[in-house]
């Protein structure tokens, strides 16, 4: 191997970000193997490449002693008169597997650094196993089944979004996992279509979600002007629209964030239209009281809206209608607010105009607050 071809190899190596002392310890690792057979050497051979001249040295290795753990050898030179050619094509061989391994190396190190961002790409293959998607010419991801809404079926060609949740390294090329049900799935579709959200200035709270069938978020905004719902449901719907039609039709129902425990809950149960919400910090519980003609909107299709709402907020929530609630021997108003709200736990028992019961401390001698006194004058 001439000193054109060593320049050649340093200069491939470099292009390709592949170390060059590497690629030559193959090169005569396979060499050594290569010689071995067509020698038909009994034993062991290694062979070196001078780096200045790129001149290769054959040598066998024969025991002379030793143990069995340690032998001893005494190196034969053999080197071939037509060793080039040889050479030639096992430089062939190695810089292709180099390069191939470099790029699975470079493909691993991108995308292992962004678990948790969103992907678009192309289905290539599906069935049963997996859906293989393409992100771009070389790289490919997987969609295993219990990452696909059940409700989903893919076509080949079809631009499909998803979610990277691992990147593996494996014998052939690295594994990249997509999921089309992780929860944060939603948050980076709402990120595409939601400037706001992409800037900073609203935040997704909570996500809750059933797969391909309804999901919950929660929103909050940075700015006190601004209506974190109204900026993920755009004008129209056209925002929340367009992230409902790339889950395939999966409703998502969009609530205000709140840091009060039960303006939270009665956000979260939308769109039932909730009387009152008492909660429980100690037993982390939520007893809620709707209007007899909401009990089943807030519950939902076999539970769904409140098992999403329980999810969205963190609290069990217990949902009862007006009737329920004063057969229960929980007293309410005409209007389903708990009527008997002197709990003795020192809270102000002032309800708020939405129905939720004042979670500021009461006033010494009062049962109201500063900002409810005046009303409890009035009384």
């Amino acid at each position: 191997m001439s000193s054109e071809l060593m320049d050649a190899l340093r200069q491939l190596a470099r292009e390709k970000n592949i170390d060059e002392y590497d690629m030559l310890d193959k090169l005569e690792q396979t060499l050594a193997q290569t010689y071995r057979k067509t020698l038909d050497l009994e034993n062991e051979a290694r062979v070196t490449i001078d780096r200045e001249t790129g001149r290769i040295f054959v040598f066998e290795l024969i025991p002379v002693g030793g143990t069995e753990e340690e032998p001893v050898f005494e190196e034969h030179d053999i080197t071939p008169p037509d060793i080039s050619r040889f050479a030639a094509q096992a430089a062939k061989q190695v810089i292709t597997q180099s390069i191939r391994e470099a790029e699975r190396e470079q493909i691993f190190e991108e995308y292992a650094d962004r678990i948790g961002d969103s992907i678009t790409g192309t289905v290539q293959q599906s069935d049963s196993r997996y859906t293989l998607i393409k992100i771009r010419e070389g790289v490919e991801a997987l969609l295993p089944p219990s990452e696909q809404p059940s409700s989903e079926r893919y076509d080949h060609n079809q631009r499909i979004k998803a979610l990277i949740i691992d990147v593996r390294k494996t014998s052939n090329e690295p594994s990249i996992v997509v999921s089309r049900t992780h929860p944060n799935l939603i948050k980076r579709l709402f990120e595409l279509e939601v400037p706001e959200i992409y800037d900073g200035i609203v935040e997704i709270k909570s996500v809750a979600r059933e797969p391909g069938l309804r999901s919950k978020i929660a929103v909050s905004s940075r700015e006190s002007g601004l209506d974190p719902v109204g900026a993920c449901v755009g004008p129209k719907g056209s925002r929340v629209r367009m992230v409902v039609a790339e889950l395939r039709g999966e409703r998502i129902d969009v609530v205000p964030w709140s840091e009060d425990a039960a303006s939270f809950v009665a956000h979260a149960l939308s769109p039932a239209k909730v009387s009152s919400v008492m909660v429980n910090d100690a037993g982390h519980t939520a007893t809620v009281i709707v209007p007899d003609d909401q009990l089943s909107l807030a519950i939902g299709k076999e539970g769904q809206n409140a098992r999403l709402a329980a999810k969205l907020t963190g609290w069990r929530i217990d949902i009862k209608s007006i009737s329920q609630a004063v057969n229960a021997g929980i007293a309410t108003t005409a209007s389903g607010e708990i009527a008997d709200r002197d709990e003795g736990d020192g809270r102000c028992i002032a309800v708020t105009s939405s129905g939720i019961r004042c979670r500021n401390q009461a006033r010494p001698g009062s049962k109201y607050c500063g900002v409810h006194e005046k009303e409890g004058a009035a009384e």
